[in-house]
């Protein structure tokens, strides 16, 4: 059962074991029974009770300090493999071997402080996780015939009607059918203003009902939701491992099993030689075993991965493992789809060129009204643009649509023609000055319609001169799909961080290159099927190296799975590109792709500081074993201390110092 079910299902409650069974509780009084019993042992020591009080306490230090050390190394040895912890314990019962059962014992406490100091860090980076669960309530208002039921999450079935009050969580996805009110959406979009919501609009579980009464019908079922669909994805990222984790993990095997074999030399081969007394050598052999383990070493890349997944989900990114990060570390070229990502995939009206310059509500009105009984794209941004106007629509008449060229209707008794101006000009040739604003129109990429007018200017309510003896131009209106405002700025940061930026569309030469150089985007590849932005992303891989693109349509996903890294657009991005991305951008903000990259690089910084830090630790306290015969606690001091510096400045460096200066942000904005 996954952990998102396990969530959602009240019911699995009752199996999870009581919270004074888990590790989480038991480890930390362990580490304070193994102190408690170190100090003790050494005090009786010194006193005149028998020995084998201290040893007794001594027997209880190794008991608890070494039990998950322990646990875990009878694991590992269960499944063929060497770790950390079994060279740690052997060191422990070796320095008991000896009769430094103390030292032995302090390192236990050292190391099980350490494990409990990293598991806590990375809990804390794990939190963006547990933060998720909390946004979903156990229980939802249901509408069940003429009666309100409340019922559990995971009972609620796709067409439900849920009603919610102000304050309340958005339980499952689904579309307002009743109401209207304004939600907070940042769990989901990371968008900090309240979003206003009304009868039509999607919703989002997780996101807070501010003020109205809503009825939604539920689009989703509780584990189909946009939320678990995050935190699913938050889960298998931080579970994943990157290259670079991967490589280690191999080593660590590899590297431990040549520890052991290198302590076991040490202690015999220096007395069978002559060169060391028995003992001494034995006692430097565990000193050896202990500082040479690479801790720090392995625990130092999932550390620095785990805290910039949890950081990116904060800031609405969502990685699908460390191996995705590394590769947007070393981005050279990215690739954007132009409809949904660059623009908003929608069509507007942006320019209206009415007969003259007094009646162009009057154009507008017969236009949307003619309109209105169509569901083209074209149309309904028409439409919906008038109302944004105040326009006040005619009533029609008659209605007949002329299939890929335009339509033709009755408007307050007179006959409208509307549609592409090659079906426009066979009714009535364009005038000069109408055709001038056509061709500029038509050089901006714009996609231009006509009305025309049959009879004469009775409909307008200012003369109009462009009459001829059967019909008369009412004017033109131009539409395009609007470009996201942030778009341009995306581009000049992408460029600012070294990065290639280029354009996939299949849209034609004209209006991509003008979409482009508006943009500041040099590489423009238009007119592209789904197979030809494959082949481009090839293209561009072979010139750069590291790619990624970025879409949010089925058209997208071939590109999507074939790049270096797919990036996709989270709320308005298809299940079939979100499923074949490898980062997704959630609330459709694509400057956060600059963060992403910025995040990634900052990342891969902390590896490698961690990585040569970790290596520079070993390096000295292997070479003062040998020259000032190091002591066993100042070694296990030094390995463990780096482990949790290693820890620490992930954690810091990722995730606490980014969410401080975010709050900042949010107070002097405030």
């Amino acid at each position: 059962m996954s952990t998102l079910t396990t969530a959602l299902d009240n019911n699995s409650q009752k199996l999870e074991p009581p919270r004074w069974q888990t590790k989480a509780w038991l480890e930390p009084r362990f580490v304070v029974i193994t102190l408690a019993a170190l100090l003790l042992g050494l005090f009786v020591e010194g006193t005149a009770l028998p020995e084998w009080v201290a040893g007794a306490l001594g027997l209880v230090a190794y008991l608890a300090g070494g039990f998950y050390g322990a646990q875990s190394a009878i694991e590992s040895l269960r499944e063929g493999e060497i770790d950390i912890d079994l060279l740690m314990v052997l060191a422990a019962v070796g320095a008991a071997v000896i009769g430094q059962w103390h030292e032995g014992a302090l390192l236990l406490f050292l190391f099980s402080l350490s494990n409990v100091l990293q598991d806590y860090a990375i809990n804390r980076s794990r939190s963006a996780i547990k933060s998720l669960f909390k946004l979903y309530p156990t229980e939802a208002k249901v509408r069940r015939e003429d009666t309100v039921v409340t019922v559990q999450l995971s009972e609620i079935s796709v067409g439900d009607v849920v009603l919610i009050e102000p304050g309340e969580r958005i339980p499952v996805d689904g579309e307002v059918i009743r109401g209207q009110s304004a939600l907070d959406e940042s769990p989901i979009t990371g968008e900090s203003m309240p979003v206003d919501k009304g009868v039509g609009d999607t919703v989002f579980a997780g996101t807070l009902n501010k003020q109205g009464i809503l009825d939604i019908r539920a689009t989703k079922a509780a584990q189909e939701t946009t939320l678990a669909r995050i935190i699913k994805m938050v889960e298998e990222a931080q579970d994943s491992k990157a290259p670079t984790e991967r490589f280690l993990d191999t080593f660590e095997q590899r590297y431990a099993l040549f520890i052991i074999v290198g302590t076991l030399l040490f202690i015999f081969i220096p007395p069978l030689l002559g060169l060391a007394e028995f003992q001494s050598n034995f006692y430097r052999a565990m000193v050896l075993m202990t500082v040479a383990s690479p801790c720090a070493l392995i625990i130092s890349v999932p550390a620095a991965f785990i805290s910039a997944i949890a950081a990116a989900a904060r800031g609405g990114v969502l990685f699908k493992g460390g191996a995705y990060i590394e590769s947007l570390a070393s981005l050279k070229a990215i690739a954007f789809d132009k409809t949904g990502t660059l623009t908003y995939g929608q069509p507007a009206v942006t320019d209206i060129v009415s007969c003259c310059e007094l009646c162009g509500d009057d154009l507008l009105a017969v236009a949307a009204a003619v309109e209105s009984r169509s569901e083209h794209p074209l149309a309904r941004a028409i439409v919906r643009y008038a109302a944004e106007q105040g326009i006040q629509m005619p009533q029609i008449e008659q209605f007949e649509a002329i299939p890929g060229r335009g339509i033709m209707a009755q408007v307050e008794g007179h006959k409208i023609h509307l549609g592409s101006l090659r079906y426009l000009t066979q009714q009535e040739p364009i005038p000069a000055s109408l055709q001038a604003d056509y061709e500029r129109l038509e050089a901006m990429g714009r996609t231009v319609i006509g009305v025309l007018r049959e009879d004469n200017c009775a409909m307008c309510s200012q003369p109009c001169d462009l009459q001829s003896s059967n019909c008369d131009w009412m004017g033109l209106i131009a539409m395009a799909d609007q470009l996201r405002p942030e778009a341009k700025q995306v581009v000049a940061d992408l460029t600012a961080q070294g990065v290639t930026v280029a354009m996939l569309t299949g849209d034609n030469e004209r209006v991509a290159h003008t979409i482009a150089a508006e943009l500041g985007i040099q590489q423009v590849h238009a007119g592209l099927l789904p197979d030809e932005k494959v082949d481009a992303v090839k293209q561009l891989h072979e010139t750069y190296g590291e790619v990624a693109m970025v879409g949010d349509g089925v058209n997208d996903a071939p590109a999507l799975a074939l790049a270096d890294i797919g990036i996709a657009m989270g709320a308005a991005g298809t299940d079939v590109a979100l499923e074949t991305a490898d980062v997704v951008l959630m609330g459709d903000r694509i400057e956060r792709i600059s963060f992403a990259i910025g995040l990634a690089r900052k990342a891969r910084r902390v590896v490698w500081q961690n990585i040569i830090f970790a290596i520079g630790v070993i390096v000295v306290l292997v070479i003062s074993t040998f020259l000032v015969q190091l002591p066993l606690p100042l070694g296990v001091l030094g390995h463990e201390g780096s482990t949790v510096i290693v820890v620490l400045n992930g954690l810091i460096s990722l995730l606490l110092l980014p969410e401080l200066q975010r709050r900042r942000q949010g107070e002097q904005a405030a």
